[in-house]
């Protein structure tokens, strides 16, 4: 197998992280199948939006909430994982810097449909 075969070079998440200096610019990491890793700091609170498609979260580093439209807020600790289904209204607020990895398609706009 051939070094194009085995894909590029390993991505350091903690140097990515520490990259990411202005919150809510989330920058891609790398696609794999029909998907796009995404990586970006926070802090505050992001507008409320939605997605035709879902939206999954990995803290990374820190904590934050997931502010869901008539529902509870979901609290997300490092190493946690969430899925905000398509349609649903949602913003992450943090109330110091985190760090979040996210899974979407290509195509999914930051703010929403």
């Amino acid at each position: 197998m051939s070094d194009d075969e085995l894909g590029a070079a390993p991505i350091s998440i903690p140097a990515a992280a520490r990259g990411r200096v202005r919150p809510f610019e989330p920058i891609d990491l790398l696609v794999v199948n029909d998907a796009v890793v995404r990586i970006a700091a926070i802090e505050g609170a992001f507008p409320w939006h939605f997605h035709d498609e879902d939206e999954l979260f990995l803290c990374w580093e820190g904590g934050f909430r997931i502010e869901v439209r008539d529902r509870e807020p979901v609290e997300l600790v490092t190493g946690d994982l969430y899925v905000v289904p398509r349609g649903i209204e949602h913003r992450p607020v943090a109330e110091r810097r985190a760090i979040v990895l996210l899974l979407e398609r290509s195509e999914t706009l930051p703010y929403g449909n």
